[in-house]
């Protein structure tokens, strides 16, 4: 009855975010930190720490936990070498329709104090640290809501880029925004058109909340994990556990690729359980280097004391 509710709020809402009331209802397993609005609100900390963290890495403790619909490939990238990790804040557009449109207009501008175009609205919401997610159910020719212009000023909002589900245009100004980390759909040199009364082609429906990006479910305050080509959209509860997974098996395939090199074990003792003497030999290595490792020395202080391995 609760997501039945939720799913008629967006029409009720219009173009409004979530409410608190419902934000903090759908995402009952996040105990930590939020917004004012509602929005979980993962460590910065804990976001440092996922810039290291694979896909691979963070898919498996997904699937483990049965979140099996939270990745999405086939992407085109801005910087393409480097992470993109933040808390989403989520943007849903539909096919324009005059009339919707004219009614999410009037109540924006006139009850909710929003200025300029609807594409603007989520934009002036964003804070240091989030990642702009937007459906824009990957619409192309006179489509893109997002160039230069509004890629400049997410940037000095958050520092981050963006994953949308569509196409933007002035790619060039893009690129030239250094920490742009981006994924998107496709590119096009038109651009939306938003006028009720003449040409229109989208209507902002939901800001924050609950969208689909390809194949992937989205809640604000999932941590945003884009790298090689590919974007992993992470519960807030779940994120540590992502961090600390990814830092033991880091750690382990360290030792173990240097313990092969040295010749020390063979192939088969490391690609196996590891016997009471390799384990042992392990924490000792983790000792010895607990100032050269790339795991904060806190952390694996911390996994030596529990040694749940």
């Amino acid at each position: 009855m609760a997501v039945l509710a939720l799913a008629g709020s967006v029409t009720r809402s219009v173009a409004q975010q979530i409410s608190k009331e419902e934000l903090v209802l759908l995402t009952p397993e996040w105990k930590g930190d939020r917004f004012a609005d509602g929005r979980p609100k993962v460590p910065d900390a804990i976001l440092k720490r996922m810039k290291l963290v694979t896909l691979e890495e963070a898919w498996a403790v997904l699937k483990g936990a049965n979140f099996k619909y939270q990745y999405s490939g086939g992407w085109q990238t801005i910087n393409p070498d480097s992470v993109l990790v933040g808390r989403a804040l989520t943007a849903t557009f539909m096919p324009g329709r005059p009339d919707i449109h004219r009614v999410i207009d009037k109540k924006g501008h006139e009850k909710d104090g929003r200025v300029k175009s609807q594409n603007a609205w989520p934009i002036d919401m964003l804070t240091k640290g989030d990642v702009y997610v937007v459906d824009q159910f990957d619409m192309q020719e006179d489509g893109p809501t997002i160039g230069d212009n509004l890629g400049n000023s997410i940037y000095a909002k958050t520092g981050n880029g963006i994953v949308y589900e569509g196409a933007i245009r002035d790619i060039a100004g893009l690129k030239e925004i250094g920490g742009f980390t981006s994924y998107f759909r496709s590119y096009h040199p038109s651009h939306h058109l938003n006028n009720p009364d003449g040409d229109l082609n989208t209507t902002l429906v939901a800001i924050n909340h609950p969208t689909r990006i390809g194949k992937a479910t989205v809640m604000p305050g999932d941590v945003v994990l884009g790298r090689d080509g590919g974007v992993i959209f992470i519960p807030p509860h779940l994120a540590e556990k992502v961090v600390k997974t990814s830092e033991i098996v880091r750690l382990r395939d360290m030792f173990g690729h240097q313990r092969l090199r040295e010749q020390k074990y063979t192939p088969g003792q490391i690609d196996n359980r590891w016997s009471d003497e390799i384990e042992k030999d392990f924490s000792q290595w983790l000792n010895a280097h607990l100032n050269e490792l790339p795991v904060p020395k806190e952390q694996i202080q911390e996994y030596l004391k529990t040694r749940t391995w």
